[in-house]
C-alpha cells in the first residue's frame, strides 16, 4: 500500500523534479516508510512507500533488466507468488522478492493484457521507454484510487487529489455537472470528480498515454453469464472454497495483518478464517458510540474477538471527537459522500494503525449478494409498477410524503412507480427528490443541471447497457458493485485508513467471487425478503447460526441525535452562515427550513444535512483555497 503519483508532457518538454516531489510529498501519509522518484526528460515518476512486501527489496520506482522500464505501485498483487514462478518459467529473472517486480515481469510478457492477470488491488504507472509511453491501470473492481488532469501540456496522476492540486496551475472549479450527480446519487460516479478538470481512471480500465493524446480502454470484459447448474450444495462449496483461497491469498504479508471486526457475519467469517492461517493471535478493533447503547457492536464484536483467541482493541467515540476531525474530514476524503457513517472508518483505522499495518475488512459482501433493503425494492418493482397509478401516485405517495417521516419509505414510493429501469434506481438512491431539488437549487444552477436526476442516469448508463437484459435486482447490483462500491465505500475506507497509514483489503472483492456470484440467479442471494441468502449458508461453515442470522448494525451511530444536540450549534455554524459557501448554490431559507425541522422532528432529514455539511466542507478544503 502505498502513494503514487507522476508527470507526463506531451510536447517532450523537461519535467522538473521539484514538481513531482511535491506531489509525493503532500501523500505522505500513504507512504512514510520511504520515497522514491524517476525523472527523465518528459516524465516524472513519484512514490511513497507503506512497507508490506518485501520489506528490505521493495523500494521503488522499480526497473526491469535493461532499464527500460519503469514502474510505481499503489496496492498489492495478492497472487504474485503464482505469477512470479509462472514468469521464471518463461525466462524472466527477478531482483527483488516484491510483487511490484511482478507487474513490470508482466507487462514485458503479456503487454497490456497484464492487468487481466492480476488478482488484487492496486494502482500502477508503467513508463515504456522503448515505446515512449506511459501505461496507468486500476484494479478490477475499484479498491485504490487513481485521478488524472490535463493541465496545458501535461498529464498529472495521483494516488489522491491534493497531488494533483500540488501543480498551481490545476483547475480548482466545481463541475456543476458532477455536483447534479452528487445530490442525486450521494457520490460522484467515475469518471468525474467534483472538479471539473479532475477525473477518476474508472475501475478495471488501463490508460496509454504518449505524445499522440491518451487512450482509455477496458481489460476486464466480464459480464454476469447466469449458471445451469444450481445444486444448492455444490454451490455452497464452490463460494466456501473462492473466499478461503481469497482470505489465504490477502494474508500474505512481511508485518502483521489485523480485522475490522463488527458484530456481523461478514467480518465475523474473515476472523474465523484468518484464525486458521495466522501463526499468533489476530489483531481485531471495533469502535462505539456515545449514546449508541441500543446500536453499539461493541459487546458482540468483543465476545466474537474472544471465542476465536483474538487480541482486541475498542474504543468509545462521541461527538467532540467528530467536530475535531471534521476540520480535516474532507482533507483526506477529497470527494463529498452523503454517507453519515463515512467518519467512522477513520477512527477504526486510527485504532488500527497502533497496531497494525494492514487490516482485513468485511465490505464488498452486501452490493454483489443483494444485503441492502433497496434490493427487496427493486425485486417488488415490476409487480409495483403494474398497481393503477391512480393508486401509487394519487393516493400511497402523498399519504407517504405527507405524514411519513421515514426517509428510506418516501424513496421507495417515489422509485418503485417509475416505469424506466435507470430512472428508477436513480431515485432509489436519491434522498434529495426532484421537488426537493427544485427548491434547494438556486435558479441560476437549476439553469445548467436537471433536477430530475438526468445527469446521474446518464452515469450509470454505461453500466447498465452491460446487463440490460437482466431483472432489475441483477442490473442493480452490477452497477452498485461497480459504481457505489469504488466511488463512495471504498473511495472512503482507502481514504480514512491511507490517513493512518493503513492498508485496507476486501476479501469479499476478489474478483473471482464477484464473477461466481454474478452467474447465480436473484433467489440465490434474495430469498423472500432477506438478502444474501447462499452467502450466509456458505458462512454456516465457520460461525454458529445465531452469528450469521443476527440482525445487521453496521456501522449505526448516533450522529442523528448528535446533530439535534451537541453538534447542533456546528451544523449551524457550517451551513447557516453568511460566509458558508452553500449559499453560493443552494437557498439558505430551503436549507434553514430543513435544518429547524429535522431539529424539531418534523421530519428526518439526517442524509440531506449531512451532504450538505460535507460539501461544505469539501468546498471550504479546496475550492476557497
Amino acid at each position: 500500500m502505498c502513494g503514487i503519483c507522476g508527470v507526463f508532457d506531451f510536447k517532450g518538454n523537461l519535467v522538473q523534479k521539484e514538481l513531482v516531489e511535491r506531489m509525493s510529498s503532500v501523500m505522505h501519509h500513504r507512504g512514510p516508510d520511504g520515497s522514491g522518484h524517476y525523472v527523465c526528460g518528459e516524465i516524472a515518476l513519484g512514490h511513497r512507500r507503506l512497507s508490506i512486501i518485501d520489506l528490505e527489496g521493495g523500494s521503488q520506482p522499480i526497473t526491469n533488466e535493461d532499464d527500460t522500464l519503469y514502474v510505481v505501485f499503489n496496492g498489492e498483487i495478492y497472487n504474485f507468488v503464482e505469477l512470479r514462478e509462472e514468469l521464471i518459467k518463461h525466462g524472466h529473472v527477478f531482483k527483488t522478492r516484491s510483487d511490484t517486480e511482478v507487474i513490470l515481469h508482466a507487462y514485458e510478457e503479456w503487454g497490456l493484457e497484464c492487468a487481466s492477470y492480476f488478482n488484487g488491488i492496486f494502482a500502477f504507472a508503467i513508463w515504456d521507454h522503448k515505446s515512449k509511453r506511459l501505461v496507468l491501470a486500476r484494479d478490477h473492481l475499484g479498491v485504490k484510487p487513481l485521478y488524472y488532469s490535463i493541465v496545458g501540456n501535461r498529464l498529472l496522476f495521483g494516488s489522491e487529489i491534493k497531488a494533483l492540486l500540488a501543480e498551481a496551475n490545476c483547475p480548482r472549479e466545481v463541475d456543476l455537472s458532477a455536483l447534479s450527480q452528487l445530490f442525486s446519487l450521494r457520490y460522484v460516479p467515475s469518471p468525474k470528480t467534483l472538479f471539473s478538470e479532475i477525473l477518476k481512471l474508472p475501475p478495471a480500465h488501463l490508460m496509454v498515454v504518449n505524445r499522440d493524446g491518451i487512450q482509455i480502454q477496458r481489460y476486464w470484459h466480464w459480464k454476469p453469464q447466469p449458471r445451469r447448474d444450481l445444486d444448492e450444495e455444490v454451490l455452497v462449496e464452490i463460494y466456501q472454497d473462492l473466499v478461503e483461497d481469497a482470505v489465504r491469498l490477502q494474508m500474505r504479508s512481511d508485518v502483521p495483518v489485523g480485522l475490522f471486526l463488527s458484530s456481523g457475519v461478514d467480518s465475523g467469517a474473515l476472523l474465523a478464517l484468518m484464525n486458521q492461517h495466522a501463526s499468533g493471535p489476530v489483531h481485531t478493533f471495533t469502535i462505539g458510540f456515545e449514546d449508541g447503547e441500543h446500536s453499539n457492536e461493541t459487546d458482540d464484536a468483543r465476545e466474537m474477538a474472544h471465542q476465536f483467541g483474538a487480541d482486541h482493541t475498542d474504543r468509545i467515540i462521541g461527538p467532540k471527537d467528530y467536530e475535531t476531525y471534521y476540520e480535516r474530514y474532507l482533507q483526506d476524503l477529497e470527494e463529498p459522500v452523503g454517507n453519515e457513517t463515512a467518519a467512522a472508518f477513520y477512527f477504526v483505522s486510527l485504532l488500527a494503525s497502533s497496531k497494525v499495518k494492514v487490516a482485513l475488512a468485511g465490505q464488498g459482501a452486501d452490493e454483489p449478494w443483494a444485503g441492502y433493503h433497496r434490493y427487496v425494492g427493486a425485486r417488488l418493482s415490476e409487480a409495483y409498477s403494474k398497481v393503477p397509478a391512480f393508486l401509487t401516485n394519487g393516493v400511497m405517495r402523498p399519504l407517504v410524503q405527507r405524514f411519513s417521516k421515514n426517509e428510506k419509505l418516501r424513496r421507495a414510493v417515489v422509485s418503485l412507480a417509475e416505469p424506466d429501469i435507470l430512472s428508477r434506481f436513480v431515485k432509489i438512491y436519491s434522498f434529495y427528490d426532484s421537488d426537493m431539488k427544485s427548491q434547494l437549487f438556486l435558479p441560476w444552477l437549476a439553469q445548467h443541471v436537471s433536477v430530475n436526476g438526468l445527469e446521474a442516469r446518464e452515469s450509470l448508463k454505461r453500466l447498465q447497457s452491460d446487463v440490460a437484459e437482466f431483472d432489475a435486482l441483477t442490473q442493480m447490483a452490477y452497477i452498485d458493485t461497480r459504481a457505489n462500491l469504488p466511488d463512495d465505500l471504498l473511495m472512503v475506507a482507502d481514504k480514512t485508513a491511507m490517513a493512518n497509514s493503513l492498508e485496507a483489503r476486501v476479501p469479499y472483492l476478489d474478483y473471482r467471487i464477484i464473477e461466481f456470484a454474478e452467474t447465480l440467479p436473484p433467489q440465490m442471494k434474495l430469498r423472500g425478503l432477506h438478502g444474501k441468502y447462499l452467502h450466509k449458508k456458505a458462512i454456516e461453515k465457520w460461525l454458529p447460526r445465531k452469528v450469521v442470522y443476527r440482525k445487521k448494525k453496521g456501522f449505526a451511530n448516533p450522529i442523528d441525535a448528535w446533530l439535534r444536540t451537541q453538534m447542533r450549534r456546528y451544523v449551524g455554524d457550517c451551513l447557516l452562515s453568511e460566509n458558508a459557501a452553500v449559499g453560493r448554490y443552494f437557498d439558505r431559507h430551503y436549507i434553514k427550513k430543513l435544518v429547524d425541522d429535522h431539529e424539531a422532528g418534523r421530519q428526518n432529514y439526517l442524509r440531506h444535512i449531512y451532504l450538505l455539511v460535507s460539501f461544505e466542507l469539501w468546498h471550504q478544503q479546496f475550492i476557497r483555497a
